[in-house]
């Protein structure tokens, strides 16, 4: 028996077995075992990534000026939840300060938000608080298999390293009974609208070399040729760039399918928001939930929002435009 097994086996059998016999052993000790990986988690996603910290706008981590919900597009994406997926509760995963749940609870759905940053927690936005709470994809989320109609993944899985997707995907899977959406930086042909490219991914010196690999190039890139910011490290945390034909495969693997409809009606909405350069999209759903053909909304309803929302008054950006058409004719 190795030393490390020597010392570990006394220490979980006391836990284990106070756990059985004292029920508020039990909680304490997940009490402290959930505060333990608060404190020793990563300090990235602190004051220094949300640009809290004084520093000048063009060293943010997220690639903005600064983090609100204007900037993170949380009502856009709250709206494609609203008007297309036949979804009550949800959870969104990676929710940083809550805009996305305090965009959708505006909008009636039952919205709830987790993440690793205990510090954008604690700032959360006035809409979302007593909705928002500490989750870990690597982990066991708080919530019972099942518990959701819908997830949202906006911008958030790419901050993971690829060798750990597979299990981040099949947890979401166990607290889903229906939908995914989400926004995933990639590269690559994809089915359903608009390709992904590899500039602001890829360190510019490699681009050459991977865009010659051809449409048959899953990915994910090596670390060490992922896009770096001014201080080495990768751009906004991202540790995973694959293509779109990777992430699928990633999904299908955990439980999902891809549901290319649904992507294909929302890709218009994000050229009318500006969003098809930003935003690479994949919607997914639980096999045997029915594919959801006819609008959630009414047409007076989506009216009333668009206007509260200034949508009514957006005008498609030409290129995201032109881009999507092609994608959708072809």
């Amino acid at each position: 028996m190795s030393a490390r097994a020597r010392l570990v086996a006394p220490v979980r059998r006391a836990l284990h077995d106070g756990a059985a016999r004292w029920p508020w052993f039990r909680r304490v000790v997940a009490i402290g075992a959930r505060e333990l990986e608060r404190a020793l988690h990563d300090d990235l996603y602190t004051e220094g990534y949300y640009g809290d910290d004084g520093r000048p706008p063009v060293q943010l981590e997220i690639g903005t000026s600064e983090y609100t919900r204007t900037t993170t597009h949380a009502d856009e994406g709250a709206y494609l939840i609203w008007r297309f997926l036949p979804v009550q509760r949800t959870l969104d995963v990676g929710c940083a300060f809550g805009f996305f749940v305090e965009a959708q609870r505006e909008l009636g759905l039952d919205a709830r938000g987790v993440d690793v940053s205990q510090y954008a927690l604690d700032r959360s936005a006035l809409g979302a608080r007593g909705h928002v709470q500490y989750g870990n994809l690597l982990h066991r989320l708080p919530f019972r298999r099942g518990e959701f109609d819908g997830i949202s993944l906006f911008e958030t899985l790419e901050h993971l390293p690829p060798g750990v997707v597979p299990r981040a995907l099949r947890e979401i899977r166990r607290v889903t009974r229906g939908y995914v959406i989400a926004t995933i930086p990639s590269f690559g042909p994809n089915a359903n609208g608009p390709g992904g490219w590899y500039d602001v991914k890829v360190r510019p010196e490699r681009l050459d070399h991977y865009r010659s690999l051809g449409a048959g190039f899953e990915g994910p890139i090596p670390y060490d040729d992922l896009y770096r910011d001014e201080t080495g490290q990768p751009v906004e945390g991202h540790l995973t760039i694959a293509s779109f034909a990777w992430w699928t495969k990633q999904f299908e693997a955990a439980g999902f399918e891809r549901d290319g409809d649904l992507e294909r009606r929302m890709h218009p909405h994000l050229a009318r928001f500006g969003l098809t350069k930003y935003w690479n999209l994949y919607v997914f759903r639980v096999p045997g939930v029915p594919p959801a053909r006819a609008e959630q909304r009414s047409p007076q309803e989506i009216a009333e929002v668009e206007r509260r929302l200034g949508f009514d008054r957006r005008v498609a950006d030409p290129e995201d435009l032109a881009r999507v058409e092609a994608a959708l004719d072809s």
